[in-house]
């Protein structure tokens, strides 16, 4: 049942362009009639499902599509290269689908600072806050940007001038969050 879960959690995922595995997993549960939420699959899973569902179902598209994101990140970052960017999460590990946003780290002395660069750039974006759990496993709400570059959804979470020494931890595996620079985005671009 948990590899049940797992594939229908992922096939949501990519599908329904739910970013959330909570959520994904309480959806495939509900669908799949598993009101056991003991034996829900782990992030990892879940994360492990994504990949080989996307090596199925998208592999002709799967690659084009991460290029064509990778790229609009690194439009993103040097249009915020000020705020030091790093890229996280789906579409630098490239399990980024057609709903996946781009998100960035960026690193200010206020989530203030970033409102006003967007607003003087005349960037409508949306303020709202994201949860993460620190190093300590400790959560904490970090001021999170949205906005529409290109019809691509960018998120762009702000974290103080000293948070680029420290990542928060990852959703799947709660390591250490692989963060990537512009540099280091473009390689991968190839």
């Amino acid at each position: 049942m948990r590899q049940h879960l797992a594939l229908e959690a992922a096939r949501i995922m990519v599908e329904e362009g739910v970013a959330d595995y909570s959520a994904a997993k309480r959806k495939a549960a509900g669908r799949l009639g598993a009101a056991d939420t003991r034996n829900l699959p782990g992030n990892d899973e879940i994360e492990q499902a994504l990949v080989e569902y996307l090596r199925l179902f998208k592999s002709q598209s799967q690659s084009v599509k991460i290029k064509e994101l990778r790229q609009t990140a690194v439009q993103a970052m040097r249009f915020l290269e000020r705020f030091n960017p790093r890229l996280v999460g789906a579409v630098l590990n490239g399990t980024a689908a057609e709903h996946s946003a781009i998100t960035l780290h960026v690193f200010a002395d206020g989530a203030e600072e970033v409102g006003l660069f967007l607003m003087h750039k005349h960037i409508p974006c949306e303020l709202t806050e994201k949860r993460l759990t620190l190093a300590d496993g400790n959560p904490a709400n970090y001021p999170l940007y949205r906005f529409l570059a290109a019809n691509t959804p960018i998120e762009i979470i702000v974290f103080p001038m000293d948070g680029i020494r420290q990542a928060p931890r990852s959703p799947v595996d709660g390591r250490p969050m692989r963060r990537a620079s512009i540099g280091v985005v473009e390689e991968l671009i190839g």
